[in-house]
């Protein structure tokens, strides 16, 4: 299998790596250890390059099929064995976890205030949706949950990353913060994130290491999907 390098560094912006196996049909590689993130739990996967010598080869996709993560490359595909270094798009990548970090303080907060559960998200480079169980629903509200995630922010909190044993990670209070549990019974390790003094739940994306990376959030939007289902849109500074 390969080795999931950004599961505990989400910083790491390169990588020595080797060249597996080559789906010529596919036009995919598998490395038997990535920095790029496979995509996941609303935030998208990595692009890069692999680069060998004088050789560029343009990932343009990653994804995980059955055990295996495949990097989709764009043009010639390299050979079995050869030895590469990962290169991530940093910008891109780091914009995610700014955003991805803003969620989790969102779900943070209304988790703590209001005790509403998420029923849904999704989210791109500085703008994301999350949608939470609200039965009532307003603009002073809004304003309300606001002014509280930009103070998480301010209060410059720093994030944690574990992994746990699954009977270990399953003690702890309100883990999954989703409607829906969508870890699978076969897994046997759980990865935490943490922003301490605020939100601790299971994930598996990509963060920055403290709130005061996120930079303002805005609430550019919201509207009602059903009588218990509310969407909240945000957006976040350059």
């Amino acid at each position: 299998m390969t080795e999931l390098l950004f599961q505990k560094d989400s910083y790491l912006k390169e990588f020595k790596c080797n060249i597996v196996s080559v789906d010529e049909e596919q036009n995919a590689v598998i490395l038997d250890k990535t920095a790029f993130y496979i995509g996941g739990g609303g935030q998208p996967c990595d692009t890069g390059i692999l680069e060998n010598g004088q050789s560029l080869y343009t990932v343009k996709k990653v994804k995980k099929i059955g055990n295996n993560i495949y990097h989709y490359i764009d043009g010639k595909l390299p050979e079995v064995n050869e030895g590469c270094i990962g290169k991530i798009d940093w910008e891109h990548r780091y914009k995610l976890m700014r955003t991805h970090t803003a969620m989790h303080i969102l779900c943070g907060v209304v988790w703590r205030d209001y005790k509403a559960q998420v029923t849904g998200g999704d989210m791109d480079c500085l703008s994301a949706r999350m949608d939470f169980e609200f039965e009532n629903f307003d603009k002073e509200l809004i304003d309300e949950i606001q002014e509280k995630i930009n103070k998480e922010v301010e209060a410059k909190r720093n994030i944690k990353v574990n992994i746990l044993k699954r009977e270990e990670a399953f003690k702890i209070p309100d883990l999954i913060r989703t409607k829906i549990n969508l870890l699978p019974e076969g897994i046997n390790e759980i990865r935490t994130v943490e922003i301490e003094g605020l939100d601790l739940q299971a994930d598996g994306g990509t963060h920055v290491r403290n709130t005061s990376e996120v930079g303002k959030i805005k609430i550019v939007k919201f509207k009602s999907k059903g009588k218990i289902n509310k969407r909240i849109y945000v957006e976040i500074e350059e």
